[in-house]
């Protein structure tokens, strides 16, 4: 079970941005010993990864806070969030971690099952993010965007470390999003309501 809460935490952080697991995944797993990548996935630690998943970081934080670029950014990233998260979830649910100590038992010949299920997880929080952040931007006249990205990119570092180190607390952050996206969805109806 403590698999797929891994597993799961790690691909809604990819949701909310692709690159931030992807790198804490592969540092804990280069320079501690918090994280061990099962051997598929151990590239994940390799120094020219690490440098490239950095850089795109840099790139995706600066552009997700700036009005109407998060928005061509947001787009962009709905090919680049699931695919990250059906890695980290695979990565992550078969890892080592100080919670999970034995991945053996779970997906262990079937990987590509743990990649859909991320897919469809960081989809959905990726989707969840996108709308949130338009009600935002439109709200705000785009000055809202830097402290929205701000928070994402906060949620999503800490449910990163979450997932690996306390992947129970990951069951707050799913009743959290699920809270979110209906509040986002009645704040939709409402204004249709009242532009008719």
């Amino acid at each position: 079970m403590l698999e797929v809460l891994t597993g799961s935490g790690l691909a809604f952080a990819a949701g909310l941005n692709a690159y931030i697991p992807l790198l804490v995944m592969g540092l804990l797993a280069r320079f501690t010993d918090l994280l061990i990548l099962p051997p598929a996935w151990a590239w994940l630690a390799n120094d020219w990864v690490l440098v490239i998943l950095g850089v795109l970081l840099v790139v995706e934080v600066v552009a997700d806070k700036l009005p109407a670029v998060d928005h061509v950014n947001d787009v962009l990233q709905t090919f680049v969030r699931p695919t990250a998260g059906g890695i980290v979830f695979a990565a992550g649910s078969g890892s080592v971690t100080p919670a999970v100590t034995d991945p053996e038992s779970f997906f262990t010949s079937e990987a590509v099952i743990g990649f859909v299920v991320g897919l469809v997880l960081a989809l959905t929080t990726h989707v969840a993010k996108a709308g949130a952040r338009s009600v935002v931007n439109l709200s705000t006249a785009g000055v809202g965007a830097p402290v929205a990205s701000t928070v994402e990119d906060v949620s999503s570092v800490a449910l990163t470390i979450f997932a690996i180190l306390v992947p129970v607390l990951v069951v707050v952050f799913i009743v959290l999003l699920v809270v979110v996206a209906i509040r986002v969805r009645a704040q939709r109806r409402r204004r249709r309501s009242l532009s008719t």
